[in-house]
């Protein structure tokens, strides 16, 4: 495309297209960008008529991006970060008055013990932030390859990433059963270990990470249960011959709230045990993620350093990553 006919396309009709793609819809995309139908509707005639390609077929009730748009798309959204990135620099960030909404992705484990306790903290000094939280999800990789997701938060595990990322706390895994479970002793049998029914963590992961550790140690576990959260599973296992393998720190929270969670559902008192798998799991170590385009953020780099300072009194220790080590990996 001639640089002399860029003046035809200005910075609107690049934020109407992106809107459309990611809506499929002028009505949604109109909505979204705060104007009118009409508006919309015109937009990308402009939009049809510059690059010569209807970018959008009608399927349905549902627009379809045609190939030219996808890969427009990808141009687009690398040029809208740059300029945003770049707006933001010069602006710098001040969390008192600064009106932003940052989005995460993360499990619900990450959000009980570091996020929950983050954003507490976080309403006296920045009143006007707005943190969304989603959980993980299978595609998570691309979608922190494009504007909308700020941070990722996963075990370095699962995580093969070529983007910029700090360590934020390590966390050990244990068995965890029923504390009245009619087999299990005082120890866990290496029978036991292998052949106990168990309950999965499995959301946002073609591989889970667990029934990944259980084959490193010989061992190939097809769970009777997956669950999409991993702060249910210590209570599924209540009443049953089921064995879960979870984070300690979660493996304890519930072991403490167990039996006050059960008394007032059912009247009956109900918890938890852990226990030392016969041969220890490898630690678990959560990673933050970024893309490297927010390296220069001031907004996103407070927000990160917030984060590494939660982790940090989460394991009551020094971080185990700083920010000066963030900006080597950056």
């Amino acid at each position: 495309m001639p640089h002399e006919q860029l003046h035809r396309l200005d910075l609107n009709l690049l934020l109407a297209f992106e809107a459309l793609m990611a809506e499929r819809s002028v009505t949604r995309a109109a909505v979204r960008m705060s104007v009118g139908q009409p508006a919309m509707s015109a937009s990308l005639a402009r939009l049809r008529s510059f690059f010569g390609d209807p970018l959008l077929v009608r399927d349905g009730r549902s627009l379809v991006p045609t190939l030219r748009a996808v890969e427009l798309r990808a141009a687009f959204q690398e040029a809208l970060d740059l300029i945003d990135s770049a707006l933001r620099a010069s602006r710098g960030f001040d969390p008192r008055t600064a009106r932003r909404t940052f989005t995460l992705m993360a499990s619900d484990y990450v959000l009980l013990f570091l996020l929950g306790p983050l954003v507490a903290a976080l309403e006296a000094e920045a009143p006007n932030l707005r943190l969304l939280i989603r959980p993980v999800a299978v595609d998570y990789a691309e979608q922190l390859s494009r504007p909308g997701l700020d941070l990722l938060i996963l075990p370095e595990e699962s995580a093969e990433l070529r983007v910029s990322s700090a360590r934020l706390f390590t966390d050990h895994l244990v068995c965890a059963v029923d504390a009245r479970h009619p087999e299990v002793g005082e120890r866990l049998t290496e029978e036991q270990f292998r052949t106990l029914p168990l309950v999965s963590y499995s959301a946002g992961f073609a591989d889970p990470i667990i029934e990944r550790l259980f084959r490193r140690q010989g061992v190939e576990r097809v769970p009777a249960i997956g669950t999409q959260s991993l702060v249910i599973q210590p209570l599924v296992l209540a009443g049953t011959r089921m064995m879960a393998v979870v984070p300690e720190r979660l493996g304890r929270y519930f072991g403490s709230q167990a039996p006050l969670l059960s008394q007032a559902s059912t009247g009956s008192q109900a918890s938890i045990r852990l226990l030392e798998p016969p041969q220890p799991f490898e630690p678990l170590h959560l990673g933050m993620y970024w893309q490297p385009r927010a390296d220069s953020d001031p907004g996103h780099r407070w927000l990160r350093e917030r984060v590494l300072q939660a982790a940090a009194a989460l394991d009551g220790e020094e971080s185990m990553a700083t920010m000066a080590d963030i900006d080597k990996s950056s």
